[in-house]
């Protein structure tokens, strides 16, 4: 393990949503063979990961991160994952074309794998167990030997990691994320409108490539894309084992992914999540929520950002459909007292909750796209770039989330609701979405 002892003060302050091990030793244990394993990112692709973020809150580019809520170890098979990534290369390409703006793509992938809970325990009929905290610590099967947190998952987390990270870069780099195979990516998708406009679009890209083609122009950014990873970094268990000493600089880099965020339940100022964040040299995103202050803004970027460094911090605005235009605008303002220029993106998703009558967790779409639109009119009122969307998504053809242009209603959560803890678009209303984010971002460069 990295023997930086300034990383082990967060020890000292209140550690939130941490699971209950029963077996001390065998966490050790399990501490000490993800110590030595080796790292699933590298130093190199962090910096460069963080200059595009830099880019990006200069206005330069656009950040897209799409993937699950929760990753399961049982749904990481080469077909989800190629569809995921299929889904967030076909919204890049929207993004791209309709707002010439360089789309850095990420996905929430690759150590999703742990998720905060609003109760330790979870009742059903008389009998209570622990909650489902990921598959990084639990099952989701509710019976007792599932839900007893047991540290092996921590190793099969990081297996799970390291299969997909070594899937995305073979797709990436091999060919798969070719501009000239735009087409490509919509193959293997159910028919619907969603993709017979983005035909349209695709047949303009190769048109595109062709005409550059003939030109002689055959460059390796028109063949291969950079896809980075990130997820929430909540099991110090795990991301302190994985941080790791760069043998060029002597800094301390969080190697279980590129980019790695703090919730809103989280991100308490004197709590051990931003404390050991504020020691990596990772870009940071923190998730803020309605309840947040002004001072809770200029105090992260003072904890977090400290030297003002460009690409280090990330801002998810994760308000509510009701609640974005009252609220953001009074934390977007307080960057410009900090002399800082973190990146704002939005996360249309969280904040938008519900509970259907026939008792699903859901969200309507309408309400996603609504705080997306709430988003662009604070960042242009502001003069602030709308500098990317985060959101929960699945290639797969699942009836999560309300509305879209099939207007799946109540009735059809019963049929694919597949999600283990919170409901995502599917891949038709990914698509939807891209179109609608790329009307609003033509329109808040007019």
């Amino acid at each position: 393990m990295n023997e930086n002892t300034e990383l082990d003060s967060y020890q000292k302050l209140e550690a939130k949503q941490q699971p209950n091990w029963p077996d001390q030793k065998h966490l050790a244990e399990v501490k000490n063979t993800l110590s030595n394993l080796p790292p699933l990112v590298f130093a190199g692709e962090v910096d460069n990961f963080k200059s595009k973020i830099a880019e990006a809150a200069a206005g330069r580019a656009f950040l897209l991160q799409g993937g699950d809520c929760a990753e399961t170890f049982v749904d990481a098979t080469a077909d989800r994952i190629r569809n995921r990534i299929k889904t967030v290369l076909q919204m890049a390409v929207v993004l791209m074309y309709g707002s010439s703006l360089p789309v850095i793509k990420m996905g929430r992938m690759a150590g999703q794998f742990a998720k905060p809970r609003s109760n330790d325990t979870e009742t059903r009929e008389g009998v209570t167990l622990p909650a489902y905290r990921g598959d990084a610590v639990n099952g989701f099967e509710f019976t007792e030997k599932s839900r007893v947190p047991n540290p092996e998952r921590l190793i099969q987390a990081y297996n799970t990691s390291a299969s997909t990270l070594n899937l995305i870069r073979a797709f990436n780099s091999g060919g798969f994320a070719d501009l000239r195979a735009v087409h490509e990516w919509n193959k293997g998708f159910m028919d619907n409108p969603a993709n017979a406009i983005y035909e349209e679009i695709a047949s303009d890209v190769d048109r595109a490539m062709k005409f550059m083609e003939a030109c002689g122009v055959d460059s390796a950014e028109l063949r291969t894309t950079d896809f980075y990873v990130g997820h929430e970094g909540l099991l110090f268990d795990y991301e302190r084992p994985l941080t790791r000493t760069d043998s060029r600089t002597g800094k301390s880099y969080d190697t279980s992914g590129h980019f790695i965020w703090i919730g809103e339940r989280t991100r308490d100022l004197d709590g051990a999540h931003v404390e050991f964040l504020s020691k990596v040299e990772n870009p940071i995103g923190v998730k803020i929520g309605p309840t947040a202050t002004r001072d809770d803004v200029l105090s992260l970027i003072d904890k977090l950002d400290p030297n003002r460094e460009p690409g280090k911090l990330t801002f998810i605005s994760r308000m509510g459909a009701t609640k974005i235009r009252d609220e953001l605008p009074r934390l977007m303002e307080a960057t410009n007292e900090a002399d800082s220029l973190p990146l704002w993106i939005t996360d249309p998703m969280h904040g938008n909750g519900i509970t259907t009558a026939n008792g699903f967790k859901s969200r309507r779409f309408d309400d996603v796209m609504e705080e997306v639109k709430g988003f662009f009119e604070v960042c242009r009122a502001l003069g602030v770039h709308p500098g990317g969307l985060h959101v929960e998504l699945t290639g797969d053809d699942v009836t999560e989330c309300l509305g879209g242009s099939d207007d799946i209603d109540e009735a059809d959560l019963e049929e694919r609701y597949e999600t283990v803890v919170d409901p995502r678009l599917n891949h038709k209303q990914s698509l939807e979405m891209a179109f609608l984010v790329a009307e609003e971002l033509v329109n808040f460069k007019r």
